[in-house]
């Protein structure tokens, strides 16, 4: 009887499928792989759902519209917003109450560097660009419903939206640290060297 001997090692990282059977009538979902916070060895991946109902970025890239470093920079935006607005505050009723009045929270050091991290990107994307990211990212606007805000329905605005609107995230992606710039070689032009 001959042995014969395997160099390939049978443990494969499995995927663990743990998505919701009952979604409700008007979901909007896809599926997405992501590392299991339970895992045993480091790897381990399990399928969950996310939501892109409300979500245009998340839209965005699961149709593959975006790529990763564009999605990334576009969720650190989102961060940094969320973290510098301080959003809606509940009422805390182990407060003292003083006719209505809550004192003002000190700002801490995530919100000023998440503003700074905001005026920075303000700076980068210009007036225009800065508008058009708030509308997507932060009030969460369609493409068309960026258009019809701005008086603009055709097919033509709305694909001038979408590219600039990746336009925008590619500079976000710079801004947040997530790509880097290539450049292209010696500028040439008027005035410096290898000028014709």
């Amino acid at each position: 009887m001959t042995r014969t001997r395997r160099n390939k090692s049978y443990r494969l990282s499995k995927v663990h499928d743990r998505r919701a059977g009952d979604l409700p009538r008007n979901a909007e979902v896809v599926a997405v792989e992501v590392d299991d916070p339970l895992a045993v060895e480091p790897g381990e991946k399990i399928v969950a759902l996310r939501s892109i109902r409300n979500d245009p970025l998340g839209r965005l890239h699961s149709h593959h519209q975006l790529d990763e470093a564009q999605f990334r920079a576009g969720r650190a935006f989102q961060s940094d917003w969320e973290r510098a607005e301080r959003g809606p505050q509940a009422v805390d009723p182990g407060r003292d109450y003083v006719d209505g009045v809550q004192a003002r929270e000190p700002v801490t050091d995530s919100q000023r560097k998440a503003v700074l991290r905001l005026n920075r990107a303000e700076r980068e994307l210009g007036a225009d660009g800065s508008a058009l990211v708030h509308d997507v990212l932060v009030r969460g606007m369609t493409m068309e419903q960026v258009g019809q805000r701005r008086g603009v329905a055709s097919q033509r605005w709305k694909d001038y939206f979408s590219r600039r609107f990746c336009e925008c995230l590619d500079r976000l992606a710079l801004v947040y640290g997530f790509a880097t710039d290539r450049k292209q070689g010696p500028v040439t032009g008027p005035g410096r060297s290898g000028a014709p």
